[in-house]
């Protein structure tokens, strides 16, 4: 299979793994409304917050949406990540120019993606699915590079977005409408079939309504005859009505057990006009369950514009210019509502003006959903005044520059910012770190899985995962704040902890018992801090 390369590759591929777990740090001010609700909005570089949030959400997010830098050479951003390389190293700080300026701005581009790609994978639960906005620019490069990610066989489709109604007085050549979303799956084996209700112009054909009303909702009239299959004898038949046999011009859909029942069932209008019986069938815009009909995604999504979410920024914050080129959140809300369940994480880590959020918000409002979301914004103006403040105003309501009161959607969020890293430079714990934040570390990079979303429980068993204890001592977890005290692997230690009949691993500051003993309790010691993973 073909594959892409660029200036800088050999240095991204695997910088992922080596970049630090830093801390997540309450800012308790800048949340809304009841912060344990799951919704969490963090403010840092997001390939450190990614890391960093990998504990709290690896393999636990079943949609991502990211509308990264389109790098259209007039966006002003820097590629700043701090990978060891001299070849990075001399282009950090530089802001990403022209192409005609800066002929290796893609190179620097797939130098910046690839790494949060790379960790945005570890998200994703087993039937999870990514979507990426972006124009023509980085399109091409994009996908090659998602292949090798996500693999080639879970890509789903190319969406194309038209973003504008028309224009284009400026365009040189050919007016451009439209942008790409990239569509991958975690496992494309593990996705079933997309679902959407029906659309406002689908429903206005259901207008009819007979005696199922209150179970099967109205009902459209369609053809029973086709003549579009391939000729199948057992598809002619006739049709038995006020004394006359109907018969098709060519054949029916139905089989004609399946039409005689729905006639005895009065699911079957059938008319004469001018001569000429016609035989259409009920189709009722609910299933006998009560369920209602469903439609499919199209890979061409209309009528929502760019301008559209430019008006939403204006209404909510009085000026359209608070915050350039917003994405509608209608876009967002229509790909959650047939990528996720009512109860599914989404994470965006390309926060911007908080469009994800309030696309959560408002799906959730609309079909009593339980959805959360996770934005990251990298810079801290934005992400208090815009991603913050707009996902705010929106839960609780606010004003329109017109005087009209706007209903809050409800929900809240967490605020929280990097704090420092787990590890000093030594490599040392820091003093500051708690259990819980330390527990959670452990964990995950001992199991790959992060903790279940409550707090960790006051226990040195920290938890247990394929029939595997893991288990902490650290900051005096037994009670014992001395000096070392309980954070030693003793004989009286090991009475104290909970009981566990299977493998145990155990992080603590030492062990005093002798490795017969470790056998025969089935005993894996990692001491803290030199077998803790710092990345």
């Amino acid at each position: 299979m073909p594959t892409l390369n660029w200036i800088g590759k050999d240095s991204v591929v695997n910088h992922h793994y080596h970049v630090p777990f830093h801390l997540l740090k309450d800012v308790p001010d800048l949340a809304c409304g009841k912060p344990g609700g799951g919704n969490l909005i963090v403010q840092g570089d997001n390939l450190v917050a990614l890391k960093a949030l990998l504990p709290y959400y690896g393999g636990q997010v079943k949609c991502i949406y990211i509308d990264p830098p389109y790098n259209t050479g007039n966006e002003g951003w820097v590629y700043n990540d701090n990978v060891n390389s001299p070849l990075i190293k001399q282009w950090l700080g530089q802001v990403v120019g022209r192409e005609g300026d800066d002929l290796s701005r893609h190179d620097k581009w797939l130098c910046m993606m690839y790494p949060r790609l790379a960790l945005l994978k570890q998200f994703l639960c087993p039937d999870g699915l990514i979507f990426i906005s972006i124009d023509e620019n980085e399109h091409r490069w994009l996908e090659a590079m998602a292949d090798e990610i996500f693999g080639a066989q879970n890509r789903i489709e190319t969406l194309i977005w038209k973003k504008s109604y028309g224009g284009g007085a400026k365009s040189k050549h050919i007016v451009n409408l439209h942008e790409y979303i990239l569509l991958y799956a975690r496992n494309i084996d593990r996705i079933s079939e997309f679902k959407l209700p029906p659309s406002k112009e689908v429903l206005k054909y259901y207008k009819f309504e007979d005696n199922k009303v209150s179970t099967r909702g109205p009902y459209r009239l369609q053809p029973l005859a086709t003549n579009s299959m391939d000729p199948r004898p057992n598809l002619r038949y006739s049709i038995p009505f006020e004394g006359e046999e109907i018969w098709p011009e060519k054949q029916w859909q139905w089989s004609k057990e399946r039409a005689l029942a729905a006639l005895a069932n009065d699911e079957l209008v059938i008319k004469k006009s001018k001569g000429k019986w016609s035989v259409n069938y009920k189709q009722y815009l609910k299933d006998g369950e009560g369920t209602e009909r469903s439609s499919k995604p199209y890979s061409i999504i209309d009528n929502i514009y760019t301008q559209q979410g430019t008006n939403e920024i204006g209404e909510i914050f009085g000026d359209g210019k608070a915050f350039n080129f917003p994405k509608p959140s209608a876009l967002i809300a229509h790909l959650l509502q047939f990528a996720t369940g009512k109860d599914d994480i989404c994470l965006d880590s390309f926060g911007g003006s908080g469009t994800t959020g309030h696309a959560v918000l408002k799906l959730n409002r609309q079909d009593g959903g339980n959805r959360r979301f996770v934005l990251v914004e990298m810079d801290p103006k934005i992400a208090k005044s815009s991603t913050a403040e707009r996902v705010r105003r929106v839960a609780q309501g606010y004003t329109a520059p017109d005087g009209t009161k706007v209903e809050g959607l409800q929900g809240g969020f967490r605020f929280c910012e990097l704090g420092e890293s787990l590890f000093d430079k030594d490599g040392k714990i820091r003093e500051s770190v708690s259990f819980g934040d330390l527990a959670r570390h452990v964990y995950f990079t001992e199991t790959g899985e992060p903790l279940a979303r409550e707090r960790v429980t006051n226990s040195p068993l920290i938890g247990t995962h394929q029939g595997t204890a893991v288990f902490l001592l650290y900051n005096g977890i037994l009670g014992d704040k001395s000096t070392n005290g309980g954070n030693v692997l003793t004989r009286q230690v090991l009475a104290r902890l909970p009981k566990f009949d299977g493998q145990k691993v155990i992080y603590c500051a030492g062990s005093l018992l002798g490795p017969d003993r470790l056998r025969a309790e089935r005993i894996i010691v990692r001491q803290t801090p030199y077998e803790v993973k710092v990345s």
